[in-house]
């Protein structure tokens, strides 16, 4: 399952005109009072490269930098979602990277679903934007198997394609780093599961099935426990199915009382030109309700309105 190409619900605009959008937008700004909806109307109608000519076009013409402007004129989540749309995709990632480790807290969640669920081209396109000591602030942050996992992930070293001399040892070898031994070879977990193809670990994870009788989740959350559990329970999640681990996250972040917002915008922005036709496809199949209402249940205003468009249509 390679790149997820036209399963986006956000497209490239038809007869796009970079000069025509940026003036919209600065009448939207302009004078008292703000055109939110002028705005999110606009800018989700556009693909990211073309927000990128949009920004571009606006200095040029008005001499400011757009996103300050949308910044002065909007508040709250929905200045957070629309300034996120504005950020190219893999300045985002970085972005949200870095707000994971800042302060005082590590946002592990926020680090282990980005570092879990991209390729191996978009990791080594973070890091050669991150620069600073090859991502090493990434890990600093965290410790022991957990950061060993993530300096795995990092180094985005996959092995491509299914490696069939591979699948029967890779599964004897969880096998006994877990359920056969007494404590836990983590080791083993975190080179396979760091190093392997999704296409190879699906294999391996039949096998092991097999073999142990057992889903190879049930052994990690047998086996393992805290932010390491967490980080490789996420990969196998990707490695089964990516749009199904995103329909889960999203589910997560707006069941019960409260709203992870972070994590709503974080993957309705970064998928939307994936993947979100599947994720919406995931979600109804597992929770018997659609992505759509479930956002409409629990956002409101310009956001919600913002999101459903993000999410473009209900299936219902």
């Amino acid at each position: 399952m390679a790149f997820y190409a036209g399963r986006g619900t956000v497209k490239a605009h038809g007869g796009f005109n970079a000069n025509n959008d940026a003036e919209v937008l600065f009448k939207a700004m302009k004078g008292l009072g703000t055109d939110e909806d002028a705005i999110l109307q606009l800018l989700i109608a556009r693909s990211n490269a073309q927000r990128q000519e949009i920004k571009a076009a606006f200095k040029t013409l008005h001499g400011n930098d757009l996103v300050d402007n949308l910044k002065s004129e909007l508040g709250g989540k929905f200045e957070s979602l629309i300034v996120a749309l504005m950020t190219p995709p893999i300045m985002y990632d970085v972005t949200c990277l870095r707000d994971a480790i800042k302060g005082a807290g590590t946002d592990e969640k926020g680090l282990i679903e980005i570092l879990a669920s991209r390729l191996p081209n978009e990791v080594n396109e973070i890091k050669s934007l991150y620069k600073r000591g090859n991502c090493k602030d990434v890990t600093g942050d965290t410790g022991g198997n957990f950061s060993r996992m993530l300096v795995v992930l990092l180094q985005a070293s996959r092995q491509q394609g299914i490696q069939e001399d591979l699948i029967q040892s890779d599964a004897q070898a969880l096998l006994a780093a877990g359920e056969q031994k007494y404590g836990t070879d983590e080791g083993q977990f975190i080179t396979i599961l760091g190093n392997r193809s999704n296409a190879h670990l699906r294999r391996v994870f039949e096998e092991y099935r097999k073999l142990s009788g057992y889903e190879i989740e049930e052994s990690i959350q047998r086996e393992t426990s805290g932010t390491l559990q967490e980080v490789l329970l996420a990969v196998v999640k990707c490695a089964r199915s990516v749009p199904g681990y995103f329909a889960e996250s999203l589910y997560n972040a707006m069941k019960g009382a409260g709203t992870d917002d972070q994590k709503l915008i974080r993957i309705m922005v970064s998928r939307s030109e994936v993947d979100m036709m599947d994720i919406r496809a995931e979600f109804r199949k597992r929770f018997a309700t659609s992505l759509h209402k479930t956002i409409q249940g629990d956002t409101s205003g310009d956001y919600r309105k913002a999101l459903l468009l993000l999410c473009g249509g209900d299936d219902a």
